[in-house]
């Protein structure tokens, strides 16, 4: 097996490491109710996605 000929510098595995950190997701904006959803997803509360209706969201009765 492959062994590395050189030590990897504290700034390279620093970097390394940094591309592995926790991010916090980012949320759109529906157009159609407004409220936050992760992209490339169906708006749970309004059924939209992408300009057209493609889930039957039943409103709860108050």
């Amino acid at each position: 097996m492959a062994n590395p000929k050189r030590r990897k510098s504290l700034s390279k595995q620093k970097m390394r490491r940094g591309a592995k950190r926790w991010r916090a997701p980012l949320l759109k904006t529906c157009p159609e109710c407004g409220t936050p959803v992760p992209g490339h997803v169906a708006c749970p509360s309004c059924g939209y996605y992408r300009d057209r209706q493609v889930l039957d969201v039943k409103v709860a009765a108050e």
